[in-house]
């Protein structure tokens, strides 16, 4: 059967309507990240969450078609599920997170960044009380070392998941995050901004998305 050359032009417009770009991301995160793109993973923090101030910047390249969901896994480093870090040491503490990223297309032109416009939902919070961070032998789930978690949406990294419901993502200023490591291997653009749950010491895990149009 013979293929019309009408046939043949809508084919072709089909097939270049779509077309995949290259992109560069820049991504710092206190202290650890996973990034989905359309729910496949693109690339994982190079250091692991259990190295001793786990603190890197990374940049990387990787093809999409818009639209597409930028999912961010973001970890804070916590013992357990008291959220603690250093414990049973003078340094027993509540560590504090936040995040950085920026995504150029391959000309060079500043396509998204991290800002108020990316919703994000906390997963687990610790501890409820930050009295907790002074107990003598801290437990999670007891006393002042109460937790939440909540379970990850099925399809959170996904174009067609609505996300309407989710809190905006919470804009820190610099100095309350004090990068450390790896932050100024970057020259970040003026506008990406760092971004966490509300609260910096007991938001510790958190998922954080944006669709680029």
């Amino acid at each position: 059967m013979k293929t019309s050359l009408a046939a043949i032009c809508a084919l072709t417009m089909l097939a270049t309507t779509a077309q995949a770009e290259t992109f560069s991301a820049d991504v710092w995160v206190d202290n650890w990240f996973a990034l989905n793109v359309n729910g496949e993973q693109v690339m994982e923090d190079s250091v692991p969450i259990t190295t001793e101030r786990s603190f890197n910047a990374e940049s990387f390249s990787f093809e999409a078609e818009r639209p597409f969901v930028l999912a961010l896994t973001m970890k804070d480093f916590k013992e357990n599920d008291t959220g603690l870090e250093y414990i049973g040491t003078r340094r027993q503490q509540m560590g504090d997170g936040g995040a950085i990223m920026q995504l150029h297309d391959a000309a060079g032109d500043l396509v998204t960044v991290s800002d108020s416009d990316w919703q994000c939902l906390v997963v687990h919070k610790a501890p409820l009380d930050t009295a907790c961070a002074d107990e003598t032998n801290p437990v999670a789930g007891e006393g002042t070392c109460g937790f939440e978690t909540t379970e990850i949406p099925e399809g959170w990294d996904t174009v067609d998941f609505d996300a309407s419901e989710w809190p905006d993502a919470t804009i820190h200023d610099a100095k309350d995050v004090s990068p450390k490591e790896g932050y100024d291997d970057v020259e970040w653009d003026e506008a990406a901004q760092f971004m966490w749950g509300p609260d910096l010491k007991t938001d510790n895990t958190i998922l954080c998305r944006t669709v680029v149009e």
